[in-house]
């Protein structure tokens, strides 16, 4: 297959898929309300990814705070990573920031393409013993997947192509904020 031919039907194939998740407007203005909710009793909202999902969380976490003046944060800092995953296991490590950084009321969104990571699951547990207002899960491939057992809201791919769902992931997690700034065009310097 000619390079033309591939992208020509990789990129149908995104717009497919994602044109077939139109049932998810109710769900992401759910996920918009609840991050509004949780900031004006002056909680914040914590997300955490692993790999291109951590990098997705980064992302999302700085476009809600300075563009839409949202409080959120993301652990992608390496020392805490490394040293959260040295004494307490890689595993533990997103549950044990939860522990230490988060406060009863906030909200905590996890980004699992597989939807089965441990250290995600784990961070879930942690937000559920510290009371949070809701935990939100973007996830996909199976869609039995334990990390949709854990939230509040579960945001799901039906797609097992990582790109595809971190992609589409992306995009979600952008029209939120986009959302609750109620604009898609507004300049980056206010």
């Amino acid at each position: 297959m000619s390079a033309e031919k591939f992208l020509k039907s990789y990129l149908s194939d995104f717009v497919q898929l994602l044109d077939s998740h139109r049932d998810i407007i109710s769900d992401l203005v759910r996920v918009r309300d609840a991050i509004l909710s949780c900031s004006e009793k002056k909680g914040k909202t914590i997300i955490v990814g692993n790999g291109g999902s951590s990098a997705m969380a980064s992302h999302f976490s700085v476009d809600l705070t300075k563009n839409a003046g949202i409080r959120c944060v993301n652990f992608n800092e390496p020392d805490l990573i490394t040293c959260f995953a040295n004494d307490y296991g890689f595993e533990q490590w997103v549950g044990k920031a939860v522990e230490f950084y988060g406060d009863e009321g906030d909200v905590f969104i996890t980004i699992s393409s597989s939807g089965s990571s441990e250290n995600i699951l784990n961070g879930c547990k942690a937000a559920r013993a510290k009371n949070f207002s809701s935990v939100i899960t973007f996830s996909g491939f199976d869609a039995n997947n334990p990390l949709r057992r854990l939230g509040d809201m579960n945001i799901w791919v039906d797609s097992k192509a990582y790109n595809f769902v971190e992609n589409i992931h992306q995009v979600w997690l952008l029209a939120i904020v986009d959302l609750i700034i109620g604009n898609r065009e507004y300049s980056a310097q206010d």
